[in-house]
């Protein structure tokens, strides 16, 4: 190689040398933008998530009452009385009832809902609002609201009955029998519609290609709703039960101005059983088991579907 040769040859490896530090300091000035933004939410996350979930199972391994320091360390005394205890045995089958219905009752009404309304006709967007409202709506406001419904003395239930004749109209909430069947009516209530926008957000993405190549194919509304509309929904529909299982699991607002997990303990679910048997009663450390306990149900059930439902999403 003669000396022109070296001298063409020699300033690539500079130029690339040179490239490569322009892409580090890129890459350095991306990594500070995302930890300058990312630092406040994790610094939240860390104060009110992490912190109190680590406390929590540090005050669950004590028998303490919230005044002082906890000494008197019981080991798993307070896992062993939850478990074991009737009420939260029930309210554990309660969150399981919700759960079901939620996905039996709730969601496919949200779905028909949003078949429907997602087409384009007069009236829909309004029709879309009123079906959103009771979502919007606070959990004690609608506790509230619906505590007046079921009342049997003075409620729009009770007004009903008594216009068809019926000097004796049913207490629901206030019988064992039928006080989570009350609840479970208000919770479908309230948050249809939320997995009704979901759906109906993700129908308005849909490729009307594909529906019109349907219909040349000779398909009917049944064969289109069955293979094309639900295969592109499905995203959405476990998204939507994703979000149903996790907050029935966490169901507390709506159940305590309704009945506060009574009549006798009967319309406990996990939260409610918390808070009244933990902190109600100043068994800090009782309570402190049953919210780990409730913790990890949930973390163990959104890390498995995260692993095995939305895995490719």
């Amino acid at each position: 190689m003669n000396g022109f040769d070296s001298i063409a040859a020699g300033p690539a490896p500079a130029r690339a040398g040179f490239a490569t530090g322009l892409r580090r300091i890129a890459g350095s000035s991306k990594l500070h933008v995302v930890l300058l933004f990312l630092s406040p939410a994790l610094l939240l996350f860390t104060l009110f998530v992490v912190l109190p979930v680590i406390q929590a199972g540090w005050y669950s391994v004590f028998n303490w009452n919230g005044y002082g320091h906890p000494t008197r360390y019981v080991g798993m005394a307070n896992y062993a009385a939850a478990l074991s205890a009737p009420p939260f045995l029930l309210a554990l089958r309660n969150n399981a009832l919700i759960i079901v219905v939620s996905l039996v009752v709730q969601l496919p009404l949200a779905m028909a809902l949003a078949l429907t309304l997602a087409q384009r006709f007069r009236g829909a967007v309004a029709l879309r609002m009123l079906f959103f409202m009771p979502y919007v709506l606070a959990e004690i406001a609608t506790g509230l609201i619906f505590s007046f419904v079921y009342d049997g003395n003075y409620g729009l239930l009770a007004a009903v009955w008594r216009a068809f004749g019926s000097d004796d109209p049913p207490r629901l909430l206030a019988s064992p029998d039928t006080a989570i069947l009350a609840i479970l009516v208000v919770v479908v209530w309230k948050y249809f519609g939320l997995h009704m926008m979901l759906f109906i957000a993700a129908l308005q993405g849909l490729d009307q290609s594909q529906l019109e190549a349907a219909r040349l194919d000779g398909a009917n509304r049944v064969q289109i709703l069955r293979h094309v509309v639900i295969p592109t929904l499905y995203p959405t529909i476990r998204l939507s039960i994703f979000f149903a299982i996790v907050g029935s699991l966490q169901l507390f607002d709506v159940v305590m101005p309704l009945t506060a997990g009574g009549p006798n303990d009967s319309s406990q679910t996990l939260v409610t059983f918390l808070y009244s048997f933990g902190f109600t009663r100043m068994r800090v450390c009782f309570g402190s088991a049953v919210g780990v306990i409730l913790f990890l149900i949930c973390a163990g059930f959104a890390i498995s579907y995260k692993r095995l439902v939305l895995r490719n999403e």
